[in-house]
């Protein structure tokens, strides 16, 4: 075994700083005190409800005399580039560890169909007998960054697959050695953070600069993005078997092809591993109910929902509403205006902004009738009763934790008819 690290110096647990409470600061808390490490946490913000026991946190301020006593830190993606990054990169967990920098290692990043592509690459390799490290992105469902970090520093991996958020794309280049990207698709996501989708291309185009990338060969910006990349390898649709429907999971399977093949699987057996994959947990799957088809799972941009709506129609759709923050998300319902519905039903995805989508419907003025509920619980019993009238459901947007157990329910639901 490698590179252990449960203990430091002396057979101590080390002193680790984690600086930023976000989604992957408290997933990388979470990971350090299941390792028995020593943790000290910060964030700027004073506004953070929390219940971290035995973790000894500030909140509205960094003691940096506390951070340089630390053996390592744990640095929030959101913080790269600044006066902590800066004073405190030498001693950055992943440049502390080493472990996470041996095995062949494939980012996967985009705008969506990110954790679907990942785990159909890992799922092929591990089932031709490879060791795999999944994991990455917290906001995509997996354990954060800092778990992948600790992982591969703890066992022996052939091959690293790493979901990328596009949001710290630069994190991802500084701490793992990437030898291959797979770009899925570009579209409108986080544009509070961009600002633009220029901005956000040119992030994208610094980050495939030099490296090995897949990417497909419709993405219209193919060129500019890639101009600077060592080598690019297009990739098509999916022609081989697939559980998963949709045309956009036959493109996330033509990417992971496309990537198999770059790490020398052969394609038979990429056909036979790929054409037994079941969807991940929140991401679209359909299920029979009474008869009719209720298709479930996150689609939290206007990029995502157009893609899905231009394959079919729904006669009733429940969409989740994002964060308050997070107003441009709701450029979903430009979308689902488009093709409207009979009956569209709002419901809290990430957060209750119900009243924040209505008035963003009154300026559309779409035909459909219009519900809302604040309690998700309800939306399992109310797809039954309109499946017994309509013939195809649609349960998406933002909130993929909701999602999840909403499929939960409908599985439940099928299972119980």
């Amino acid at each position: 075994m490698k590179g252990m690290i449960t203990e430091g110096r002396n057979g101590e647990s080390m002193r680790i700083a984690v600086l930023g409470l976000g989604v992957e600061g408290l997933k990388a808390v979470e990971s350090l005190r299941r390792r028995g490490h020593s943790v000290y946490a910060s964030d700027i913000r004073d506004d953070i409800e929390l219940n971290m026991e035995g973790v000894d946190v500030d909140l509205g301020f960094h003691d940096t005399e506390r951070i340089a006593s630390s053996d390592a830190v744990v640095l929030s993606p959101s913080l790269f580039g600044t006066d902590l990054w800066e004073r405190f990169s030498d001693r950055l967990l992943c440049r502390v560890l080493r472990g996470h920098r041996e095995p062949v290692t494939v980012a996967v990043t985009g705008t969506n169909g990110k954790t679907t592509t990942a785990s159909m690459i890992a799922h092929v390799l591990e089932s031709a007998g490879r060791r795999v490290l999944l994991g990455g992105n917290a906001g995509g469902g997996f354990d954060g960054y800092t778990e992948v970090i600790l992982r591969a520093s703890e066992e022996e991996f052939d091959y690293m697959v790493v979901e990328v958020c596009d949001m710290t794309l630069e994190f991802a280049s500084r701490c793992f050695d990437i030898d291959l990207v797979v770009l899925t698709n570009l579209g409108e996501d986080h544009l509070d953070f961009h600002g633009s989708m220029e901005n956000y291309r040119d992030s994208v185009a610094g980050f495939l600069e030099g490296r090995d990338v897949v990417i497909s060969e419709d993405e219209p910006h193919l060129r500019e993005l890639t101009v600077r990349a060592r080598r690019v390898m297009r990739y098509t649709p999916y022609r081989g078997e697939l559980v998963l429907e949709g045309k956009f999971n036959r493109l996330n399977a033509g990417a992971a092809e496309e990537a198999l093949k770059f790490l020398g699987i052969p394609s038979e057996v990429t056909a036979r591993y790929l054409s037994g994959f079941r969807p991940v947990a929140g991401r679209i799957r359909s299920f029979s109910v009474n008869g009719a088809v209720v298709v479930a799972g996150k689609t939290d941009n206007p990029h995502a929902m157009r893609a899905l709506l231009s394959e079919s129609d729904f006669d009733v759709v429940f969409l989740g509403t994002p964060r308050r923050s997070e107003e441009w998300r709701l450029g979903i319902l430009d979308e689902i205006a488009e093709s409207p519905p009979e009956i569209l039903v709002l419901f809290p995805g990430l957060e209750d902004t119900v009243e924040m989508a209505l008035e963003h419907l009154r300026e559309l003025r779409i035909p459909s009738e219009v519900l809302t509920t604040h309690d998700p619980r309800e939306i399992p019993g109310m797809v039954r009763e309109f499946s017994r009238e309509y013939g195809r459901i649609l349960v998406a947007g933002n909130g993929q934790d909701v999602l999840i157990r909403i499929q939960e329910e409908l599985e439940a639901i099928v299972s119980c008819a």
